[in-house]
């Protein structure tokens, strides 16, 4: 069974990817995520702020992002640019949870949402990012 949190991400995911196709409002976006029956546990506070956390912080994000891709970021998929959206702003915003947490989270949603072999590419550049953003948080847990 999902935990709230990893419900909240997975919708998180699905709304960044509604917003890239469609342009849609986040309260629109949130709304209709919320409302499909299997994210009725999802934690809708933690999706809220991460939808409105990473709209706010896109510029940001892609400037980040951008160094540790092999590609322009115009040619990462939508399900990818919206998992790496995520998993950065994790990285950068949300102190608290665990950089493993994060990469686990980024590559298991990769596996239910992107391509076939997408969850290998999102592996290799949030753990790019997690080595630089959080390095002294990896090199204790590689003791």
């Amino acid at each position: 069974m999902k935990s709230a949190r990893r419900l909240a991400r997975e919708g998180v995911v699905q709304g960044l990817y509604a917003w890239q196709m469609n342009g849609d409002t986040l309260t629109h976006i949130s709304q209709h995520v919320l409302a499909q029956h299997h994210m009725g546990r999802a934690d809708a506070a933690l999706l809220n702020h991460y939808l409105q956390g990473i709209y706010g912080a896109v510029d940001e994000l892609n400037t980040f992002i951008a160094p540790y891709l092999d590609r322009d970021l115009m040619n990462v998929s939508p399900v990818e640019k919206a998992i790496l959206w995520l998993a950065a702003y994790e990285l950068r915003y949300a102190l608290d949870t665990p950089f493993r947490v994060i990469i686990n989270e980024a590559v298991e949603i990769a596996k239910s949402f992107g391509a076939t072999d997408g969850h290998k590419y999102i592996n290799g550049v949030v753990d790019k990012m997690a080595l630089d953003v959080r390095s002294k948080e990896v090199k204790l847990a590689q003791r």
